[in-house]
């Protein structure tokens, strides 16, 4: 955990919607403020929001401010959690891309993991960029231009990036160290060539996965109410 009023002063948003990996939300946010932060929770709706571990639906947040009444100004920092649903939501928001953008354009700093890079290529910002994420997104990373290390923690100027939970506490301790205003000490020597694909998936993943339980009929509901709303978007925005 980091040290006391490390970040006293220091305001960070948490950019996050319904499906943010729970861990990858609260042990950040946990350790922020810890140190003195101010954190708020900015999302594209107001009330709360759903958090999941891995697809299995776990514990709401509130909201603190929507993206309307935002404005990267305000905050010293971003953070960016992962998981499976909660990064490929924002990244089809224009007005998600727009903050992160505007972040990235004042030299604010950006920490993200796991499949949180999404939004930053969505964003049109990892071209040239050096960092990591869930290995199972290399390619879209190499593919939107960045070199991809597979390393626990890589900085490269106003960004942090991880691989994952697996990661958090190399995470934690380098988010805490951008935000506080440390200096980029893996900028000299920096690598131009991006680390190869993995020839497996994390077998913890796989194992959860396999063990958990059945679906239980909320999630069979719940996969329903998605799709009947899915079908109402696309009636209303006159899609066949």
């Amino acid at each position: 955990m980091p040290a006391l009023n490390t970040l006293k002063g220091r305001r960070i948003a948490v950019l996050a919607v319904d499906g943010f990996e729970k861990v990858e939300l609260t042990v950040p946010v946990a350790a922020l403020e810890a140190a003195g932060a101010k954190v708020d929770i900015v999302s594209l709706h107001a009330g709360r929001i759903r958090g999941v571990n891995l697809h299995e639906p776990a514990s709401m947040v509130r909201v603190d401010k929507t993206l309307d009444r935002a404005t990267p100004s305000e905050y010293d920092g971003l953070l960016i959690p992962g998981g499976f649903i909660n990064p490929d939501l924002l990244r089809q928001s224009a007005k998600a891309r727009d903050f992160v953008r505007s972040f990235d354009r004042q030299g604010k700093p950006i920490a993200t993991l796991c499949h949180g890079p999404w939004l930053l290529a969505s964003a049109g910002l990892t071209s040239g960029r050096t960092m990591t994420s869930w290995p199972g997104i290399r390619d879209d990373m190499v593919s939107a231009g960045a070199t991809w290390l597979d390393k626990e923690v890589v900085r490269d100027r106003n960004w942090v990036t991880s691989r994952g939970p697996q990661d958090m506490v190399p995470f934690v301790g380098a988010m805490t160290a951008l935000f506080a205003g440390a200096a980029d000490e893996q900028q000299a020597g920096r690598r131009t060539r991006s680390d190869p694909q993995r020839e497996q998936p994390p077998a913890v993943v796989v194992d959860a996965m396999r063990w958990l339980p059945r679906p239980a009929f909320r999630i069979l509901l719940g996969v329903a109410l998605l799709g009947a709303a899915m079908a109402a978007d696309r009636r209303r925005v006159g899609n066949p």
